[in-house]
């Protein structure tokens, strides 16, 4: 972004309410679609409003284009198991025809959907009235030919396939691979790979299982395809490690082809080492030459050619290392963020406590922290940059300290545009939706 603190606001959508707790954010392939998911198991889909000669400002927003239930709550009496019809993942297949396609996931069920348009609608049936009920036959004297007359736009989602009974543990994500045909699907300890048209079968690629469960070590936190190799993936682990594997090599890759792990210094060890180190988010650039991953405390890029550490390293939140015992005590060191690239791979974008979400430009060094809040979301408004001031340091005007921190607002869940310097930024029960200034200034 240049400069990447001058962003401004574009739109505020979704009602308060606990079940519209937004659980995950995703662009389609063009960015003229933004799918969000919540934890009620519904699915919205924005749409992004064509530019307008008379309102040149309202480029760029995105409206509700529709609303569908995607997951219901189920129980597994087998087990005495509550299922949550939680939205844990949306991911858009890559366009083909007028019709769009998505993936969503809960921690059990995957979901194909098909999102489609109607404006006209068949009239003139031979053997139906204009109400739709069956003619008598004997009444049919002439034969006439049906014809299309417009109607009222109409959004249509049809679920089309539906890939259930494959995971014993919660999927935490699914990938669309490039050869637009298969799909891989990701738990605690297994990875699955699923062709799209197959609902009943899935070949297990990844299975981490020991086979006593007491020597378990590690569990698979992510994983993604590679943007442009089929047979290239990558998967993280709650011990900050990262392994590229190759389908080429064998039908089960439990030997990977590389292994990325940052050497631990000893004398930074603590108490919270591993939980802190813990990958909750890995994301391919669309190069394909990096990956960018997100632990508690840092956002890393690593070269896909140097195993040895990362190429670099962004602290998004350094000051939180002194509050790490309260954050044990609450749970928010449990906390999963994830993590963007922008459509250039130039800049990364990450969440952090407080409703503020951090910006890193790679070639500038230059960082940003930013609000998503109510106070700061009239159209067209700059967002001002904040400053977090550690325990005890100097404090400037407009600084927050870090005592003053509301860990109950939390940005999670991001996503940027493929393209164009837009994001949208899931803040518990709100969505925003922010473009940068000099970007809008050039339409």
């Amino acid at each position: 972004l240049t400069p990447v603190a001058n962003v401004k606001h574009l739109s505020v959508c979704l009602s308060v309410c606990v079940s519209d707790i937004i659980s995950t954010v995703e662009f389609n392939h063009t960015g003229e679609l933004l799918a969000t998911g919540d934890k009620g198991g519904r699915v919205v889909i924005f749409q992004r409003e064509p530019e307008s000669k008379s309102e040149p400002f309202s480029q760029g927003e995105y409206n509700v284009y529709s609303t569908f239930q995607s997951h219901e709550p189920e129980f597994d009496y087998l087990k005495s198991l509550e299922i949550e019809e939680k939205i844990n993942k949306i991911r858009w297949l890559p366009q083909q025809n007028a019709a769009h396609f998505l993936l969503s996931t809960n921690d059990k069920t995957i979901k194909l959907w098909k999102v489609s348009e109607r404006d006209k609608r068949p009239e003139g049936y031979n053997l139906k009235d204009e109400e739709g009920r069956i003619k008598d036959i004997t009444t049919v004297t002439s034969l006439q030919v049906p014809v299309l007359k417009p109607m009222d736009l109409m959004v249509e989602v049809s679920p089309r396939r539906v890939f259930a009974n494959a995971h014993t543990y919660h999927v935490n994500s699914i990938s669309v691979n490039s050869d637009y045909e298969t799909y891989m699907s990701a738990d605690d300890l297994r990875i699955n790979l699923w062709h799209l048209d197959i609902t009943d079968r899935s070949f297990n690629i990844v299975d981490i299982k020991p086979a006593n469960m007491e020597d378990l070590t590690e569990v698979i936190t992510a994983a993604e395809f590679h943007p442009h190799h089929c047979n290239l993936f990558v998967y993280s682990s709650s011990k900050g490690t990262l392994r590229l594997c190759d389908m080429r090599e064998a039908a089960l890759c439990d030997k990977h082809s590389k292994l990325f792990e940052e050497p631990e210094d000893p004398s930074a060890r603590s108490f919270f080492s591993e939980i802190i180190s813990s990958v909750s988010d890995v994301k391919f650039s669309h190069s394909g030459r990096y990956l960018l991953t997100r632990d508690y405390l840092t956002a890393k890029v690593w070269d896909l050619n140097m195993e040895s550490k990362p190429l670099e390293t962004y602290q998004v939140h350094d000051y939180l290392r002194s509050k790490l015992c309260s954050l044990y005590e609450n749970d928010c060191i449990f906390d999963k963020f994830e993590c963007a690239w922008n459509g250039s791979d130039s800049v990364i974008m990450t969440g952090a406590y407080n409703n503020f979400f951090r910006m890193f430009d790679r070639n500038t060094k230059r960082d940003v922290t930013l609000e998503a809040s109510r106070e700061s979301s009239k159209p067209r408004a700059v967002l001002k940059p904040r400053r977090v001031c550690a325990a005890g340091g100097k404090r400037r005007k407009d600084d927050i300290s870090v005592d003053s921190l509301d860990f109950t607002k939390k940005i999670l869940h991001t996503a940027w545009h493929p393209t164009e310097n837009i994001i949208a930024i899931a803040a518990t029960n709100n969505l925003y939706i922010f473009q940068d200034k000099l970007n809008s200034e050039m339409h």
